[in-house]
């Protein structure tokens, strides 16, 4: 969740992915450009924490 919002990061990273600016996504959840950095900070750091398995050969 974005702090002091109800609004989850990944509505903010999907918007995001689909084309949405920044402006957009600050306009249509009422959030600031801090809190979309902090969203797109937290996600990637999710994304590095993830092990990567490799498949069966």
């Amino acid at each position: 969740m974005i702090r002091g919002t109800r609004l989850p990061v990944s509505i903010v990273v999907g918007s995001l992915a689909g084309g949405m600016t920044f402006e957009n996504v600050q306009r249509e959840y009422g959030i600031s450009g801090d809190d979309i950095q902090a969203a797109l900070k937290f996600a990637g750091e999710l994304v590095e924490q993830e092990q990567h398995h490799p498949l069966p050969a």
